[in-house]
């Protein structure tokens, strides 16, 4: 911004024959000056306002599955007006699933929606730039799930000799994390290839079927079948997931966008945790209207995912997102276990939620 010089230049030396034109010109100077004065002032008032008002053009981000209630606090983050207030100007939702790191890394999304089992090795094999800024659900909610009355698989042993419906992508990879990290030799189990629907389980196709504890899971059993879940938490991976994957460009570069969408996305998780059932509303009929979602599944698994996924002692404490210092050192065990040797500074980053949350503090209540 250019500067103005409002002042005039000092009178030295005068002649007395100036004198009395200087005294008729003097209120003129005065009015003079005092105008360019505010015209300064309502530049800088100007500068001001504009540098207060971000603007980081669209937010794309990539989400990890359908738009079900498994997404409540980015549709209440949108819907509320969040996403708008923190600078940006429209949202895209893109739903999943997807290979959720190359659409960060091709630049099709700002923010992608994963899990470490899932970016480890990308950032491993393909020397990928891309770190994980903070997580949903603080444990994850993967399953082998089966009939009570056929496969039965309660424990890790129970895989052995067994037709596991597997999709491909992502989860493909969890499986044989799974497998790996309890000892498990993949020939020992017959994994099937199946699409998201757990019908293959049901008509006796497999027997058991990669699922999630809040979703298929209760699906089955909401159709009247005995279900047995063996929870990847419980046997070798306790791993968070929901985790939110961004380039190591956008934390150098675009660190005020990465900060908006994190504030004001914590900000719709809060929202949904004071009223699961409007988040699930808004699945049901705004965001995934045309998806034929299950009503009682949808207001379930928002309730379901806030209590036993999303809230912790230590989200309590230190604020939704949070993956502390001991929560890492176990991902990490997870992940040598699973065969991926990485280390923290290799795959997280959690600097940016810290600002975010020194600079509003009165986001952990």
């Amino acid at each position: 911004m250019a500067v103005i010089n409002a002042f005039p230049y000092l009178i030295t030396h005068r002649k007395v024959s100036q004198l009395t034109t200087s005294k008729l010109s003097l209120k003129g100077r005065i009015t003079a000056l005092s105008a360019t004065i505010a015209v300064a002032a309502l530049a800088l008032t100007g500068c001001a306002a504009t540098e207060e008002k971000a603007d980081f053009g669209a937010l794309n981000v990539q989400l990890s599955w359908i738009k079900n209630s498994e997404f409540t606090g980015q549709f209440n983050a949108d819907t509320n007006g969040y996403y708008t207030e923190a600078g940006f100007t429209s949202v895209n939702l893109i739903a999943g699933p997807a290979a959720t790191e190359s659409e960060v890394l091709s630049g099709n999304a700002l923010v992608g929606i994963a899990n470490p089992i899932s970016t480890a090795p990308v950032i491993l094999e393909e020397g990928a730039p891309l770190k994980i800024i903070g997580t949903t659900y603080q444990k994850n909610p993967f399953t082998i799930l089966s009939l009570k009355d056929k496969g039965n698989i309660a424990t890790i042993q129970d895989l052995i000799g067994k037709r596991i419906g597997v999709q491909a992508g992502p989860n493909e990879t969890l499986f044989d994390a799974l497998l790996k990290a309890n000892g498990i030799d993949a020939t020992q189990v017959t994994k099937v290839p199946v699409q998201y629907d757990p019908a293959p389980l049901v008509n006796g196709e497999v027997d058991g079927f990669l699922a999630y504890v809040t979703n298929e899971s209760f699906v089955v059993e909401s159709q009247g079948y005995e279900v047995t879940n063996l929870l990847f938490a419980d046997n070798g991976l306790p791993f968070v997931t929901e985790s939110f994957v961004v380039t190591q460009d956008s934390i150098d570069n675009n660190r005020a966008a990465l900060k908006a969408f994190l504030k004001a996305t914590i900000r719709g998780w809060k929202d949904s945790i004071a009223d699961p059932n409007a988040g699930a509303d808004l699945a049901l009929n705004v965001y995934g209207k045309d998806l034929g979602l299950n009503a009682e599944k949808e207001y379930y698994q928002s309730k379901t995912q806030n209590d036993i996924l999303v809230q912790t002692e230590e989200t309590a404490a230190f604020g939704l997102f949070t993956i502390s210092d001991e929560m890492i050192a176990l991902n990490l065990a997870t992940l040598k276990a699973a065969g991926y040797t990485i280390s923290a500074d290799q795959l997280f980053d959690l600097s940016l939620l810290a600002e975010v949350y020194a600079e509003n503090p009165d986001l952990k209540g």
